[in-house]
């Protein structure tokens, strides 16, 4: 689906100016915030908790354990894959 959005030039290319260091265009951005608001990326989340389950190794986390929002602001430093 295709929508028209109104935002002012200069905070659109501020955004794509940040966004283009991540690799990410603001077409995709935008997608990847909006399935997450609509609670879409719970397939990717689940994805991301098993990268985090697979690479935890057998260290002493004294009790410490992630929690949704804390996965949610990580996994958008990690790579794509």
């Amino acid at each position: 689906m295709n929508i028209t959005l109104s935002i002012d030039e200069k905070l659109v290319e501020r955004a794509r100016e940040i966004l283009r260091a991540t690799g990410k265009s603001l077409n995709q951005e935008i997608r990847e915030h909006l399935a997450h608001i609509a609670g879409e990326d719970d397939a990717e989340l689940e994805r991301d908790l098993e990268f985090l389950r697979s690479t935890a190794g057998r260290g002493n986390s004294d009790g410490w354990k992630w929690n949704r929002d804390e996965i949610y602001e990580d996994r958008l430093k990690w790579p794509r894959k």
